[in-house]
């Protein structure tokens, strides 16, 4: 896959990036760059490799799911520019 100057400049529209004509070129190499490392990546053999989140061998902490109020209410809103009852109060988004 091969990126022109069109999609240089279609790719910063989309992301809202303001883009220069002289970065251009210096932009389309550095893309093009990127996609050929990632072609490289997909010529890898990874059947049978599990995925992992780490290369150390852990187990995640866990703790029990339960519902708790904070057992501070108070504390929990006493920073919030509006409070209603010991709860946050914002303005109404939907009409």
């Amino acid at each position: 896959m091969s990126v022109d100057r069109a999609t240089v400049k279609r790719v910063a529209r989309l992301a809202r990036i303001k883009l220069n004509d002289e970065d251009v070129p210096r932009l389309e190499g550095e893309l093009n760059s990127i996609l050929g490392w990632i072609e490289q990546l997909n010529e890898v053999d990874v059947k049978g490799v599990e995925p992992l989140t780490s290369v150390v061998s852990m187990r995640m902490k866990v703790r029990q799911d339960v519902v708790a109020d904070g057992h501070n209410p108070a504390a929990v809103v006493k920073n919030a520019p509006v409070q209603d009852d010991n709860f946050f109060a914002v303005p109404k988004v939907v009409e």
